[in-house]
């Protein structure tokens, strides 16, 4: 990710974050509109979930500087969704609907270039933890 794009995930999420339940609602909603297969992968409270997904994201995003410190933690992460049946081809359903929520709460503040840092940003993380996943997959 370039300098530019980090700026323009961080000013964003700024804009998002304080309605961050309102968010992961709407992420839900969209992710199992678009594949309702995956529902029965989240079998907890969907709004205690919904809560661990903006602290992961603030996380990520206040990180975005140097991740290499949060590697660990993504790693970890990208093990338990193996675990969980996550397969390499739900990342890119999480995808659509991640940048349609940051779409439909940024409304004309989504611009292309925005949509493309987030991308980016979401890409990195997607394919380290697709990578733990898989290696999680493997050992089973």
């Amino acid at each position: 990710m370039s300098p530019d794009q980090i700026t323009l995930v961080k000013r964003t999420w700024g804009q998002i974050a304080p309605s961050g339940e309102t968010a992961a609602t709407l992420f839900y909603d969209r992710l199992f509109e678009l594949d309702s297969t995956l529902r029965p992968l989240f079998k907890g409270n969907l709004e205690l979930q919904g809560r661990k997904l903006v602290a992961m994201l603030d996380q990520v995003v206040n990180s975005l500087d140097n991740l290499d410190g949060l590697l660990p933690d993504i790693r970890a992460l990208g093990q338990r969704h193996g675990g969980y049946g996550v397969r390499p081809r739900d990342y890119d359903t999480v995808a659509h609907a991640l940048l349609w929520t940051l779409g439909a709460g940024l409304g004309p503040g989504f611009t292309p270039a925005v949509s493309e840092a987030w991308r980016q940003a979401y890409l990195q993380l997607a394919n380290v933890m697709m990578a733990a996943g898989q290696l999680d997959s493997e050992a089973a």
